[in-house]
């Protein structure tokens, strides 16, 4: 016996069990399938309440995702906290519904080999004691199974499953005597199925070239059609871990949607058609379990409604009033903008109306940044005197600073001012005196007339003011003569 007789030795022995009992290789396989759906049960009504327990963290790990969103390890982190501190699992959602494929997997290598797993019969030399017994070469070569005859038997393919169904109750005493001791663990397998199809054959599309080959054309095309109705089924049901609209639009649902069926159809003309009978019954107990899920979690589910319907209008409401505080803040810097529009028109025409009050201020301003007028007010008519910025030690200047006449005129007001005041006082004072010494006070009928000093010049002498010019002439002449 070897690894795998050993890993298979479970499922061998339910399979013979069920045939023992029905003598139906058809009714072996549904009852196969029904047993293991029935263990399976329970770890799929975990996965469901995982999945609905799942639904109800998705608030949580929103407000993860927008507090860790950016760094995506420290997300990670925080995420594998709260699974463990709910003590949620989530892959135990998804797991269970891959588990009819993991056991599709050691039925299909039984149904191919029968002889080896429920006989026993594993040699070259008693599959070809068996295959002599049975006259494999005339009855395959009638059946379409192989192309020629051969010497021995090749166990490849189908071909064991072709020759168990050679097995007949009428041969089934030469064959055990052909293989001798292992002959009592040999026995004829049932493979009719309704009186219509032989669980041994290949399912063809073109059905009408073998022997009841339209009934075994319905088989891959009723477990396409069972896949496709139990997808629909378990979408309805795990809507509730889902927001509907989602659940609509999903890109995993609508594959798994098609991917289901058409892998139902690949199994039913690729392999025996007893695989097809397996897929069947799994559908429909898949169905029959998502009911009874649906029963027993109906508490759960209309939490997790309830929760997802609230949480949808939280969602609502938020996007509400995110659009109103938007619509705001749009109005609020629509405002602002015009009134800082006026603001500035009013600062631009302020200026502009205080420069019109003033004369000639806007054609001042105007002159600004013309060469002409920057050169006009950068002239120091004093620039090249002895103050100027020019000028240095012990340099006599070029241009002599101009005394300011005006303030000589005014100075020379303010002294005739004070001398006519003082001799206005003199005159009184002297007219006090002549009074008090009993004279009469003498020039009092008249204004006194103030006299005002005048500038004497002194004596110009023009022969000596020309003596100097006279004699350069003289000089001038000599040399000339000379």
């Amino acid at each position: 016996m070897d690894f795998a007789q050993i890993i298979l030795s479970p499922f061998v022995w339910l399979l013979t069990v069920f045939y023992n009992l029905f003598g139906s290789y058809g009714l072996a396989l549904i009852f196969f399938a029904i047993v293991v759906k029935l263990i399976l049960f329970p770890f799929s009504l975990k996965g469901k309440r995982s999945m609905i327990q799942m639904n109800m963290l998705s608030d949580k790990m929103q407000k993860l995702q927008k507090q860790y969103g950016k760094d995506k390890e420290r997300y990670n982190l925080e995420v594998q906290k709260l699974y463990e501190k709910e003590k949620v699992n989530p892959m135990s959602g998804c797991l269970w519904s891959f588990v009819p494929l993991l056991i599709l997997l050691p039925l299909y290598a039984i149904i191919r080999q029968p002889l080896k797993y429920m006989m026993g019969v594993n040699s070259q030399d008693l599959l070809n004691a068996v295959a002599n017994a049975v006259q494999w070469n005339s009855a395959a070569l009638d059946m379409g199974w192989i192309k020629e005859a051969a010497d021995s038997f090749a166990n490849t393919g189908y071909n064991q499953l072709y020759l168990a169904s050679l097995i007949t109750p009428e041969n089934l005493a030469s064959v055990q005597a052909a293989v001798g001791e292992a002959g009592s663990k040999i026995f004829s397998i049932n493979f009719d199925f309704l009186g219509l199809i032989d669980l041994s054959q290949t399912p063809q599309l073109k059905f009408w070239t073998i022997s009841g080959g339209f009934g075994l054309f319905l088989l891959p095309v009723i477990s396409a059609a069972s896949g496709f109705v139990f997808s629909l089924i378990s979408m309805k049901t795990n809507s509730v871990n889902q927001k509907s609209a989602q659940a609509a639009n999903n890109a995993t649902a609508k594959s798994m949607l098609i991917v289901s069926p058409l892998m139902s159809l690949w199994i039913g003309f690729a392999m025996p058609a007893a695989l097809c009978v397996y897929w069947i019954a799994n559908n429909l107990l898949s169905m029959l379990q998502e009911f009874l899920c649906g029963k027993l979690l109906k508490k759960d589910y209309e939490k997790a409604a309830a929760q997802q319907a609230e949480r949808e209008r939280q969602e609502k409401e938020e996007e509400k009033e995110r659009r109103r505080l938007a619509a705001e803040e749009r109005a609020r810097r629509l405002e602002e903008e015009k009134q800082n529009k006026g603001r500035k028109k009013k600062a631009e025409k302020k200026p502009a109306e205080e420069e019109e009050k003033i004369p000639g201020a806007v054609k001042e301003a105007s002159r600004v940044g013309m060469r002409q007028y920057a050169r006009g007010r950068a002239y120091d008519p004093y620039r090249y005197s002895a103050e100027g910025p020019t000028a240095y030690p012990g340099a006599a200047p070029v241009f002599q600073k101009k005394e300011d006449t005006r303030a000589l005129e005014k100075e020379s007001d303010e002294l005739e001012q004070v001398a006519l005041e003082q001799a206005a006082d003199e005159a009184i004072v002297e007219a006090i005196r002549e009074e008090q010494a009993g004279a009469a006070p003498a020039g009092l009928s008249e204004t006194p007339v103030l006299e005002t000093p005048t500038y004497e010049a002194p004596d110009y002498d023009a022969a000596e003011a020309e003596a100097p010019y006279a004699e350069e002439s003289e000089e001038s002449e000599d040399k000339d003569k000379e």
